[in-house]
């Protein structure tokens, strides 16, 4: 019997020859309910997700022969790992599809914060011509601070190496990855010479809500902000404290608390309101690792894991 895929997301036409290659029955409902997904995931060893629902213990229940669940894309933030491991379902993920775009784009806010690009160009659009208020500020004489070193922190650090900025780089969970050029480093000393922070951690229960003002507070200097990770780990009400009281000097954000706006309370919109009249604040909506061919790259990194795990040559 050929083994069952169930595909619950939008994924790169590329996805289903794919996993046909390797013999799999691939069924492709990228607009299923949730409900439909827990009438039917009974008949299925293989799930691929991206966001659309959450993997939990009323999903995994009705999941009998349930073996692989693939992530198409980095974060695991939506799947009770716990009980997938009480459940014997292994996960695999892709970050490798789109570490090379996220660095890219998180270059390009970091660069774009730093000179006021987007500030200068909305100036001269309206025939303003300020030269002294758009002088920007280079990377080579900042010191970066990198939380998280993982598959996203080294991509990011590989293209900072380029500008010949200082390089600090904490990461709780690794040790013994420091350089000549990439200094592995505590929390204090990061608190201590950061110009710029960047995150790139995954979010975690202990990484939810990280970012306070107690946080930033321990940074000796103003400092840049930059998120590429999840905008569940600084709460944006403390960004906002952060630039009103000077201790960031901007921020940069790619991914906010929340993502569908429709979703947000009256106090959160008026929380967004303000975030949205900062000069100094950039934003990008969750695009960072999604790009043409990080969207086609993920597929095959998810799928050589698959055949990995199924052991199929």
């Amino acid at each position: 019997m050929r083994r069952r895929c169930l595909i619950i997301d939008e994924m790169h036409e590329s996805i289903v020859p794919l996993l046909k290659e390797l013999g799999f029955e691939v069924t492709y409902r990228p607009s299923i309910s949730r409900q439909e997904i827990l009438d039917c995931i009974a008949d299925y060893e293989l799930l691929l997700v991206r966001s659309k629902t959450n993997i939990d213990q009323e999903l995994i229940q009705k999941a009998s022969r349930l073996k692989l669940i693939g992530r198409a894309g980095a974060g695991l933030d939506k799947i009770d790992i716990a009980c997938t491991e009480q459940a014997n379902i292994e996960i695999v993920n892709a970050p490798e599809g789109n570490r090379d775009a996220l660095a890219e784009h998180a270059i390009g806010l970091l660069l774009n914060m730093l000179n006021k690009i987007n500030q200068a160009d909305e100036q001269v659009r309206h025939w303003i011509w300020d030269r002294e208020g758009n002088r920007g500020v280079e990377l080579s004489d900042k010191t970066v601070g990198i939380i998280g070193y993982g598959h996203m922190g080294q991509a990011f650090v590989q293209r900072l190496r380029a500008f010949d900025c200082r390089i600090l780089v904490f990461d709780k969970y690794k040790k013994g990855f420091g350089t000549k050029k990439v200094e592995e480093v505590g929390l204090e000393k990061l608190f201590e010479k950061t110009d710029i922070l960047s995150i790139h951690v995954p979010l975690t229960p202990e990484t939810l809500g990280w970012l306070t003002s107690d946080f930033y507070q321990k940074f000796r200097k103003p400092i840049f902000l930059l998120n590429t990770a999840r905008g569940e780990v600084a709460p944006l009400s403390y960004i906002i404290e952060g630039l009103d009281n000077g201790k960031l000097l901007g921020a940069a954000l790619d991914v906010l608390e929340k993502e569908k706006f429709s979703q947000l309370s009256e106090e959160e919109k008026l929380i967004y309101q303000k975030l949205f009249e900062y000069k100094n604040v950039l934003l990008s909506p969750h695009v960072a690792g999604w790009t043409f061919a990080s969207y086609k790259r993920i597929n095959e990194v998810l799928v050589g894991k698959i055949a990995r795990h199924f052991q199929i040559e």
